[in-house]
């Protein structure tokens, strides 16, 4: 029986929320394998976590048509594919029955929370038929306007990742999701893959959540339990960590990822400094956690800003468009590189809506000033 919106964020908020980001890590070699190996893998992956502790397993569901242009680059990140490839062959792999349908419903019958990044709102409309309870926004959609405007009108919470940002553009972010009555958890995050446990900037948590008056989380890519345990210590009410059976194999997160060993130490570990709150001040007197904790503020860091160009999105015509048509959400499409699309910021959103094409446009043309009036 699904829960309402009410019931999840009470449940989000009841202790802390942990999340096994398992994203794509059902893809664990670099030839393309069969949608039924990767539903197996996927599967395991869910058990495991369950077994672990964990509250909720996440996913990334991606939908080319909308997501990615036909654009070759490459991302610092992960050098294994060209992103449009990549895209395309994690949309090929996980079709809606074959994949994420027995996959939420493995998730259901086995008590463990099923959520999943929509990488736009092709995605988001996948998963919302699948009944999905919550979503997740990674840090490269925060200002996905056209997605974020879908998700936040199905009423369900959201969880909302702030790596690769300013603070300028979280403002941006959390009031357009205020605006639309959401609930909102932000995270915390530093895009870097792994992070540095000395770079985690750990005292944004308390920043953050001081300045929106919301429930703050974590989404850590360091290596180890101590960095995520010290962010429940300073208040964080989830804790996302990346998920795998193994650090070495091919895929763009799993050298970031937990083992479930790992995992079920976290787990333990945060359950005793619910049970004994005294422990947090114990906690957070540990040297790797004093030597991450930085300067309190909201900082884009070097390493983060070179994510931008790739995974920040611009605004495009999703159908051929005539001219003299007045532009609805429908007709918009929000899809990377931003680099090299040539239209809008996906955050000119709202200011485009309403908007007479002074031209025809074909499908995937950028939108820009230079064609509205």
């Amino acid at each position: 029986m699904s829960t309402t919106p009410k019931e999840m964020w009470d449940r989000i908020l009841s202790r802390t929320f942990v999340v096994a980001e398992i994203g794509k890590n059902f893809i664990q070699t670099q030839e393309e394998r069969p949608v039924e190996e990767y539903l197996v893998n996927a599967k395991a992956l869910v058990k495991a976590a369950h077994d672990s502790g964990a509250d909720a397993v996440k996913f990334q569901t991606h939908n080319v048509e909308d997501e990615q242009l036909d654009i070759h680059v490459v991302s610092p990140h992960f050098k294994g594919a060209d992103r449009y490839s990549w895209v395309t062959r994690n949309t090929n792999a996980t079709p809606l029955e074959g994949f994420w349908r027995p996959l939420k419903a493995y998730c259901d019958e086995i008590g463990v929370i099923f959520h999943s990044t929509p990488m736009s709102r092709g995605a988001a409309m996948k998963l919302h038929q699948l009944g999905v309870e919550l979503w997740k926004v990674g840090s490269g959609d925060i200002l996905d306007f056209v997605t974020l405007d879908y998700i936040a009108a199905t009423g369900k919470p959201i969880i909302l990742s702030s790596g690769m940002s300013t603070i300028e553009e979280i403002d941006k972010a959390i009031d357009f999701l205020k605006r639309r009555n959401a609930h909102i958890v932000l995270l915390h995050c530093v895009s870097k893959y792994p992070c540095p446990p000395e770079q985690l900037n750990l005292s944004t948590i308390g920043f953050l959540k001081e300045r929106y008056g919301i429930p703050v989380g974590f989404s850590d890519h360091s290596i180890g339990i101590d960095s995520a345990l010290a962010g429940v210590a300073l208040g964080a009410q989830v804790i996302e960590k990346h998920f795998s059976f193994d650090r070495g194999l091919w895929g763009a997160d799993h050298k970031v990822s937990m083992t479930p060993e790992e995992l079920k130490a976290l787990v333990s570990g945060i359950r005793e400094l619910e049970a004994n709150p005294a422990k947090k001040a114990e906690y957070l007197e540990k040297d790797i956690v004093k030597a991450g904790m930085g300067s309190g503020a909201k900082v884009l860091q070097e390493d983060e800003a070179v994510f931008r160009p790739y995974f920040r999105k611009s605004l495009m015509a999703g159908t051929d468009i005539p001219a003299g048509a007045t532009l609805t959400p429908e007709m918009l499409y929000a899809m990377r590189p931003q680099e090299y699309a040539g239209g809008l910021p996906s955050e000119a959103y709202e200011q485009v809506l309403g908007k007479h094409t002074t031209q025809e446009l074909k499908k995937y043309a950028p939108i820009t000033n230079a064609v509205m009036a």
